[in-house]
């Protein structure tokens, strides 16, 4: 038998894309080529690693298992020059991370300074709702993902680096008592905006509201929360949202918080991890970093978060 790395890593392509084509662009390669090295491969076997139906490249049940040894394989090959990296003082390989939208406000802060000690670091971030950052995390895709709410289903490792609020924000002309907390009955008679299914923000009012015994009012549902604060800057209703997401507005008065009693809500953003999972050099690299740095970037970078009332 004779392959080649090259050709494992051609299959798992094609498998994730399902496409020729696709898998070609992913490759920088040509569909001639990516064709030939599948065909190259399928040579080695009498049992049929993909099928075509239509215009999609599925891969067969045996094909699948040889994508499964091929993963550990090329794994195996990169933790290979990665540790020859390592015996020349230089830290290099792959950090894969998968974060919530709000999570984008912060996670570059917690990776610009590594990023610049250890230029040979290859990074892959992958920014989506909660939903799919627990089902990479669950199919070992990363090896971390940003959170605020952390998965229950599944054993994991954290590191909390820092605080977390959600407060009722409304366009700057809504009328607030002052001097005076809301009831949170408030909510049974205010339109509410919220987040997509599968967001974290919108897990998190859930929540508040089932605790609350309170059916709001949901007037409309967006799909980020930059939408969601144009609603609401456009007077279309009110929404729970994370303070990092409103900096900017507060400061020029495009939006003001809604004082209620119960709220902000608080929560943490942890780096979570399988805690199954052996940790590679540059993850452990990594998670050391973010150990001994977090408090000065939060000091540094954050801080304005206490002001909010």
């Amino acid at each position: 038998m004779n392959i080649t790395l090259h050709q494992l890593r051609v299959l798992r392509i094609v498998a994730q894309k399902q496409s020729i084509t696709k898998a070609a662009e992913e490759l920088n390669m040509t569909q001639p080529a990516v064709s030939i090295q599948l065909k190259k491969m399928q040579g080695q076997f009498d049992i049929p690693l993909t099928e075509v139906i239509g215009r999609k490249v599925y891969i067969t049940d045996f094909g699948l298992d040889v994508c499964g040894i091929a993963g550990k394989v090329l794994a195996e090959m990169e933790e290979i020059e990665y540790k020859a990296a390592a015996y020349k003082g230089i830290l290099a390989g792959r950090l894969s991370v998968s974060v919530v939208s709000t999570g984008k406000y912060i996670l570059p802060y917690f990776l610009s300074g590594f990023l610049q000690a250890n230029p040979a670091v290859e990074l892959s971030v992958d920014v989506t709702n909660r939903l799919r950052v627990i089902e990479s995390l669950e199919e070992n895709e990363v090896d971390f993902s940003l959170v605020s709410v952390p998965p229950t289903q599944l054993q994991v490792m954290e590191e909390m680096i820092m605080p977390n609020r959600w407060y009722l924000v409304a366009p700057k002309n809504y009328p607030i008592p002052d001097r005076q907390r809301l009831d949170k009955s408030v909510f049974a008679k205010i339109p509410l905006i919220f987040r997509e299914e599968g967001s974290g923000t919108r897990y998190i009012m859930q929540q508040y509201f089932k605790q609350a015994g309170i059916v709001p009012r949901i007037s409309l549902e967006l799909a980020s929360d930059e939408a969601v604060k144009q609603a609401v800057m456009a007077g279309l209703g009110l929404s729970i949202l994370s303070i990092l997401t409103l900096k900017n507005e507060l400061r020029q008065k495009e939006v003001k918080i809604v004082p209620v009693r119960g709220l902000p809500l608080k929560s943490n953003w942890r780096l979570i991890w399988l805690k199954r999972k052996k940790a590679s050099l540059i993850a452990q690299a990594y998670l050391d970093y973010v150990r001994r740095e977090k408090a000065t970037i939060y000091r540094e970078k954050f801080s304005w978060m206490e002001e909010v009332g």
